[in-house]
């Protein structure tokens, strides 16, 4: 079974949390593209985690995580997120965490990069997490970056290192004109991070290779949602690579496989981090109340996330780029607070109603079409089966499965593992 775990909105829709609860049927997990610009929050009996950058089955002992060519690796922070992981008593060895020798190293020109760019920007930035991933897919495409494998060839790196520093810093010192960078301060930079980190690196693709070939189960994990994809997402606010599950099987190392199953993750209400048109958005005392009763702050940044009433077109459009086989509703029990419950059906733009999702300028001028359902009004977070949920929680679950068209089979009902419901056909 090859299963892929993928976000039907702007990313933040509780991802972690499901990878976490059913990375139990599988053997190995992989996170398949993006770095630690956004982060995983997952709560289980060993405590609470977030992880940027290592897969959440990290937090299994029975299964294997894979960190794909697909993603940007930041050495310190991931040298970091092990360490702190090992403090809290998770087992992290080379046989439980392999990385592809072909993912891109993230380094700090990269950082400095994407913080002088949003500088430049001012009041038209992208609302970048500053973190370097823009520019390091940039250099990726046009094949200026080192790869985790170019750690494991340490005569060749500093030679590596300086065409790399000589040929950003035409950008660093002479575009931006910020301090140049110097290559030995790189190269310094590698070998410290990585240390501890080489015993990791392999050839992801003939591990996975071999392993599927043997039956197992592979689960594969996406950072952020549909709505940040580079290509089908709100251009140009979105993440800087492909969140799409089809990219899944790509950007873990093993382009020939077919997916069995897609699960999109979406939550009862909207959220989204970042700048970009947002057409559900709430304002004011309405936003702030939704906000606290979710929590809703960035993983990785501790950013407030925008909110806004659950949003029928934007999902009904994850669900179809992300070729989603069923939902995992999560948040349910953060609504219990509203007497009514508010929905975006539809957007009218330039006086006319639409039920499509738009791209480009006439998303920026779109306006949510409001209809209000009737609220539970009752805490919900101990309920397991299906028959707990009051009906006007049934009536909402099944309202947002017959307008986005896609089954839900699972509704979080609280941060825990196993806070959640397995909804009966």
């Amino acid at each position: 079974m090859l299963t892929s775990i993928v976000g039907i909105n702007w990313g933040d829709e509780g991802k972690g949390r499901m990878v976490d609860l059913l990375s139990q049927e599988y053997d190995i997990i992989i996170r398949y593209q993006g770095g630690n610009n956004a982060g995983h929050t997952v709560i289980n009996d060993q405590g609470k985690f977030i992880l940027n950058l290592l897969p959440s089955g990290i937090l299994r002992e029975t299964t294997v995580n894979i960190m794909g060519n697909g993603m940007v690796i930041d050495l310190a922070h991931l040298t970091g997120e092990i360490r702190k992981l090992r403090e809290a008593g998770v087992v992290i060895t080379p046989e439980n965490l392999k990385i592809s020798d072909k993912a891109a190293i993230c380094l700090p020109y990269h950082v400095q990069q994407d913080v002088l760019e949003e500088e430049r920007l001012g009041d038209a930035k992208f609302g970048s997490t500053k973190r370097g991933i823009g520019p390091v897919y940039g250099d990726k495409y046009m094949k200026k970056v080192l790869r985790m494998g170019d750690l494991l060839e340490p005569d060749t790196l500093p030679e590596k290192v300086e065409a790399l520093v000589n040929w950003k810093n035409l950008m660093i010192e002479k575009g931006y004109g910020s301090e140049p960078v110097k290559p030995e301060e790189i190269l310094t930079w590698l070998r410290e991070q990585s240390s501890d980190l080489s015993r990791f690196i392999c050839d992801v693709t003939s591990y996975l290779t071999d392993e599927i070939h043997k039956g197992k189960n592979l689960m594969f994990e996406a950072q952020l949602g549909a709505l940040r994809d580079i290509d089908f997402g709100i251009f140009p606010y979105t993440s800087s690579s492909s969140t799409i599950a089809a990219y899944g099987p790509i950007g873990a190392g093993i382009p020939f496989a077919k997916l069995d199953n897609v699960i999109g993750i979406m939550k009862a209400y909207s959220s989204c981090v970042g700048e970009g048109p947002f057409t559900a958005e709430m304002f004011g005392e309405e936003a702030s109340a939704l906000r606290e009763a979710g929590g809703e702050y960035g993983a990785a940044t501790g950013r407030p996330r925008r909110v806004g009433p659950f949003d029928v077109v934007a999902s009904r459009y994850g669900c179809m780029v992300q070729g989603a086989d069923e939902i995992a509703l999560t948040k349910l029990d953060v609504l219990s607070y509203m007497e009514k419950i508010p929905v975006c059906i539809a957007y009218e733009v330039d006086g006319i109603r639409t039920t499509e999702f738009l791209t480009g300028d006439r998303l920026n001028r779109a306006k949510p079409v409001i209809e209000y359902l009737e609220g539970f009004r009752q805490d919900i977070s101990g309920c397991r089966k299906m028959e707990d949920l009051p009906a006007q929680a049934m009536d909402y679950i099944r309202y947002i499965e017959k307008t986005v068209g896609c089954k839900i089979r699972y509704v979080s009902v609280g941060p825990a593992r196993e806070d959640y419901i397995l909804m009966e056909d």
